[in-house]
């Protein structure tokens, strides 16, 4: 495909771990687990970071029920991209509040991990192109994310966490939102990377079947092509990259 003038620029790819952080199970498999299988595929180190379960995603299965259903989704989604680690913090799903105790949790991930890049997912109102009202979980993750990089940072905000042996780490470049209706930069990835990210969701079996008559397989090759098209290159994934 040749090449086209673009406001977005390539996103940097020269670091070697990064945290994907978000909210719920699925949230990254909607279209940036494309971009971690190229990455894993490098030989780059990404682990996942679930601040929920998401018990309360899915109508018809009690959150008793649905919260280890959706653990095991996602670790078996996480494998598919060949992502490292898997964790869970066990907030609440669908009340995340911004506060201390949430900006906390992320710092001590961000030390523990010690990434280079944080991955996460759209916190602005709206999705690209669409009307409906992006998730309350969503809208809080993201700004508390961006304060506790900075909490990270910092020794003497949180310095309970430097008395559990985990020191300040200022190694963050960046955080790169997906899915924002507000994208600065763009990662190409080739068919392998996409039907890899497609399997990704494919393994929220549960969840994605609850989703009646909706298709996800073209939903993310019709993403991936448009974004793609639009950065002058076959496959694509957008992000609104914030510096740090």
């Amino acid at each position: 495909m040749a090449a086209q003038d673009t406001h977005l620029k390539p996103f940097d790819e020269d670091w070697t771990r990064a945290l994907a952080v978000v909210a719920h199970p699925d949230d990254l498999e909607f279209g940036a687990t494309s971009a971690i299988a190229k990455w894993t595929r490098q030989g780059k180190e990404v682990s996942e970071l679930l601040v929920t379960k998401g018990e309360a995603g899915i109508e018809t299965v009690p959150p008793s029920e649905a919260g280890p259903l959706r653990v095991e989704e996602q670790r078996a989604a996480a494998r598919i991209v060949g992502a490292k680690r898997v964790q869970f913090l066990d907030f609440p799903d669908g009340t995340l509040e911004y506060g201390l105790g949430l900006r906390r949790a992320l710092a001590r991930a961000i030390r523990d991990h010690r990434p280079e890049v944080v991955i996460s997912i759209n916190y602005r109102e709206y999705f690209p192109g669409a009307d409906f009202y992006n998730h309350a979980d969503h809208r809080v993750l993201g700004p508390a994310l961006l304060d506790a990089v900075r909490d990270a940072a910092n020794t003497w905000v949180f310095p309970e966490l430097g008395e559990e042996g985990l020191k300040a780490w200022k190694g963050v470049r960046s955080v790169a939102f997906s899915s924002s209706p507000e994208p600065t930069h763009f990662t190409s990835f080739g068919q392998d990377e996409l039907n890899t990210g497609i399997a990704s969701l494919d393994a929220h079996e549960v969840y994605m079947g609850a989703l009646e008559g909706f298709d996800h397989k073209s939903m993310l090759r019709t993403a991936a092509e448009e974004a793609g098209a639009r950065n002058g290159v076959e496959l694509a994934v957008e992000f609104e990259v914030v510096g740090v």
